[in-house]
């Protein structure tokens, strides 16, 4: 039977509390023995009725007794204190009425037991005496007393199952007394319970899986007198895992989380791709594991650790699981490619994995065009790959700059503003262009003036009628003659950091320039080949023209495209 009530507190009996942070929202949580659970439970309004059917409490009653005796840890229950001294019950309500009617049984065959709690609902008066004597003839006065008549009726049903019911009794209130516990949330009385409620019920209760595995490996732990050790291992391991860029780079993700940890845990517990994780998937796999083996256990999530920090370290590695990551692999796939191989053949694998993922020969590279989902990918390559190449340099590519921002693949020189349909972005258009006539040396002093009077007029009173004739002399005086207007060929192509400014899209070359260049002043990333682009990197000496980009600079941009993603094209005969 799957223990799905169960799930472990953290540390060591009492002595330890786990603070949780929601959305600004603090509660202590530490581990209570069911048989220390004191006091009267209000269970108000805005909560529906106890509604456990013969299955839930079954498999509640099983899961208890096939502890037997060993440290059981239910769900949480979660209370706010009454200005009457009453608990407000927020969550738990199932399992308390539960453990309450199993206790008001056991009664029946130990008349010392006398629970320490009692339950009463607001909707419904009179439950806290039928909760006490759950008779069949007030079974049918309200749904809940149905229910509950019902849960009572299961219980005696199982009890009485028993070979000997009063030995039963006796060691199921021992398993409450002495080793089943809940977790124990007291909410601040600040909190607005209805909203910590509806919290609670759609999964936003502030207790990961990783939590639930510390809790339950330390307890283990603590028998093997490794509690420190495993505990000081764990707050390391989450502050390497916690640096942003080796997060970016093992994850795909820029986001800081609540555990980081849990990659590694979740990697352990092994998942389908694709499919959702059930909560607590990881927690409810691990467990049993951690329950035979918990040093073993420990072992391969510091495996683990190792692996990461042995990839991240390796500037080749860094560079080549990045990509793949990036690209939609993960980590998990990552830890079975590297499985029973030298770091040789690991890397071998990898080049594989990025050439399976580019299935492209040399032959179609100039091929790719704008919107091309193999652009995206020979782009990002490329960059990857001008980094990882410098040999005599320490700079990295960012996957968490990557991952952190929108990127978009755009022309390197627009020749048309067709995109543009707004007189805000007419005019923008027309006075980035109107900025950059100041160092375009083609134009005479004279001509400069004239075309920017022209700009200044329609900027005044703009219309499509205004701005078409403006547009078409702009981009031909910001283009070389006779080149070619394949705008959406690769070579004409760079990885940029989405810019919502259309008219910024939709500019030429000189444009987009000034624009690279005072953002590379003002610290922003670009990326190295978007640089080196717009630097005139990839152009030879004779060639260049540096307002201008043409035929000459797209070719030696493809020539270097070439050069640092031809290792991982296809053969030309591959089929």
């Amino acid at each position: 039977m799957g223990r799905r009530h169960a799930i472990p507190a953290r540390g060591r009996a009492g002595s330890r509390y786990c603070r949780a942070v929601e959305e600004g929202l603090r509660t202590e949580l530490r581990p209570m023995l069911v048989g220390d659970i004191i006091g009267q439970f209000f269970v108000a309004a805005y909560q529906r009725g106890y509604r456990w059917g013969r299955e839930e409490v079954t498999r509640l009653l099983d899961d208890i007794s096939e502890s037997s005796g060993r440290r059981y840890f239910l769900q949480p229950v979660v209370a706010k204190r009454r200005d009457d001294g009453k608990w407000e019950l927020i969550d738990g309500q199932q399992r308390l009425t539960t453990l309450l009617l199993i206790l008001h049984y056991i009664r029946e065959h130990l008349p010392t037991v006398h629970p320490k709690y009692s339950l009463e609902y607001e909707t419904r008066p009179g439950s806290a005496d039928y909760l006490d004597h759950p008779a069949p003839e007030h079974s049918q006065d309200n749904i809940d007393f149905f229910h509950i008549f019902g849960a009572f009726s299961r219980i005696r049903e199982w009890f009485e199952s028993r070979d000997d019911v009063t030995l039963a009794a006796i060691n199921f209130y021992k398993y409450l007394s002495e080793s089943v516990y809940i977790i124990w949330y007291e909410a601040p009385a600040d909190v607005e319970s209805t909203t910590l409620f509806t919290r609670l019920n759609v999964g936003r209760i502030p207790l990961t899986d990783a939590e639930l595995v510390k809790a339950l490996l330390l307890t283990r732990a603590g028998e093997l007198k490794r509690e420190r050790e495993i505990a000081a291992q764990w707050d390391a391991i989450e502050r390497d895992l916690r640096v942003p860029e080796l997060w970016a780079f093992v994850t795909g993700r820029p986001s800081q989380e609540a555990t980081h940890i849990t990659l590694l845990l979740d990697t352990l517990a092994v998942w389908p791709k694709g499919s959702q994780r059930p909560l607590f998937h990881t927690f409810e796999t691990l467990r049993p594991i951690i329950e035979s083996g918990p040093q073993d256990t420990w072992n391969k999530v510091v495996g683990f650790h190792s692996l990461i920090m042995g990839w991240y370290d390796n500037r080749d590695l860094f560079h080549k699981i990045g990509y793949l990551i990036a690209r939609g692999r993960t980590f998990d796939e990552l830890v079975a490619l590297s499985q029973d191989c030298t770091k040789h053949k690991f890397e071998a694998r990898l080049d594989t994995w990025i050439r399976a993922d580019l299935s492209l020969k040399a032959s179609d590279l100039p091929e790719l065009r704008y919107g091309n989902t193999k652009t995206a990918a020979v782009l990002l390559l490329m960059n990857v790959e001008t980094v990882r190449s410098m040999t005599m340099s320490a700079e990295r590519f960012s996957f968490k700059e990557h991952a952190a921002r929108r990127w978009s693949i755009e022309h390197i020189h627009a020749q048309n503003a067709e995109q543009l349909n707004r007189a805000a972005q007419w005019v923008e258009w027309l006075r980035l262009h109107r900025d950059a006539l100041a160092g375009l040396p083609a134009i005479s002093e004279a001509d400069r003036a004239d075309l920017t009077e022209r700009i200044n007029v329609a900027i005044g009173d703009i219309s499509a009628e205004a701005f078409a004739p403006l547009e078409q002399e702009l981009t031909t005086f910001f283009s070389l003659p006779g080149e070619s207007e394949d705008v959406d060929a690769i070579a004409n192509l760079a990885l940029l950091a989405s810019d919502d400014n259309s008219a910024l899209s939709n500019s030429v070359f000189e444009v987009k320039r000034r624009n690279i260049l005072n953002r590379d002043r003002l610290g922003s990333y670009i990326p190295v080949c978007t640089r080196n682009v717009f630097l005139k990197y990839y152009t030879d000496a004779e060639g260049q023209q540096i307002h201008y980009w043409g035929q000459h600079d797209r070719d030696g941009y493809l020539a270097a495209m070439r050069k640092h993603v031809g290792p991982y094209l296809l053969d030309e005969d591959a089929t």
